[in-house]
């Protein structure tokens, strides 16, 4: 986008922590082997774990053992594959079941999900991903079968989109580094395609994504600044790109979107204040 706001200094709040003397290389790097496992992986193979990491082989052996060990890991001696054990799982678990944002949000989610016969999905960003903390469908068969814990590519899906046409410039420079770096070969398309989801945002008030995560998928979102420093939510409708375009998507659903993120952060704001 060639921004000056991507290369400028950004403020302590949107520092890359990577760089700071506090930030511990070696848990972050065992974090990420666990982040390898997605929904539909049961075991990966020690080649596999590399490959997804971009780590050295013996890295990724020492990470892998310590995990074992630490009882996060499961490891199949036979073949050299390893499995999230339940440790992990409960973990991450027991922080959904008691994400209170999403307690809060559900009702409302709810709502919005009967009226667009959609799926209805709020979401924050981790690294270069989107993960679903709460998600409601309506009772229409859809083709969107994803559910909370799910993550998704910050660039290309609404989810991520909404959450940088939310965020501050000093978060928008970070994010865009991790996606350079990431995938340099890929970073060009992906900077146009914020760029683009930014000046729709300023015309619209909410980001789409149609057809550019998967073929027959469109959704658009809104990001939800709660207003005490945190970074910025999610809110999305999404569903068959089939049937939601053309009015229905930016006359009817798109103004109940933007209406609904409103009352979940002024319900969040309001629980806030109550605690």
């Amino acid at each position: 986008m060639g921004r000056q706001r991507h290369t400028a200094s950004p403020p302590l709040a949107d520092a890359d922590p990577a760089q700071d003397r506090r930030f511990v290389t070696a848990l972050a790097r065992g974090l990420t082997v666990l982040r390898c496992f997605g929904p539909a992986d049961r075991w990966l193979a020690h080649q596999e774990l590399a490959r997804r990491t971009g780590l050295p082989q013996a890295t990724v052996s020492r990470l892998t053992f310590t995990l074992t060990s630490l009882g996060y890991l499961r490891h199949r001696a036979a073949t050299g594959e390893y499995a999230l054990s339940p440790a992990v799982l409960s973990l991450g678990f027991s922080v959904l079941s008691n994400f209170q944002i999403g307690r809060i949000a559900r009702p409302f989610m709810e709502a919005l999900a009967e009226h667009t016969q959609a799926a209805i999905s709020l979401g924050v960003r981790h690294d270069t991903s989107v993960v679903y903390v709460a998600h409601c469908r309506s009772t229409a068969r859809l083709i969107l079968g994803l559910d909370v814990g799910t993550r998704l590519p910050f660039a290309e899906t609404a989810m991520g989109r909404a959450i940088w046409c939310a965020s501050t410039p000093g978060m928008q420079a970070l994010i865009a580094r991790r996606l350079q770096a990431e995938d340099p070969v890929r970073w060009p398309a992906r900077e146009a395609g914020l760029s683009r989801a930014e000046a729709e945002h300023a015309v619209r008030g909410y980001a789409v994504s149609a057809s550019e995560w998967e073929q027959d998928i469109a959704a658009i979102g809104v990001g939800l600044d709660l207003g005490d420093g945190r970074e910025a939510l999610s809110l999305t409708v999404g569903g068959p790109a089939a049937r939601l375009q053309g009015a229905l998507l930016h006359e009817d659903f798109a103004p109940a979107l933007i209406r609904t993120g409103r009352e979940i952060v002024a319900a969040i704001q309001t629980a806030a204040w109550e605690d």
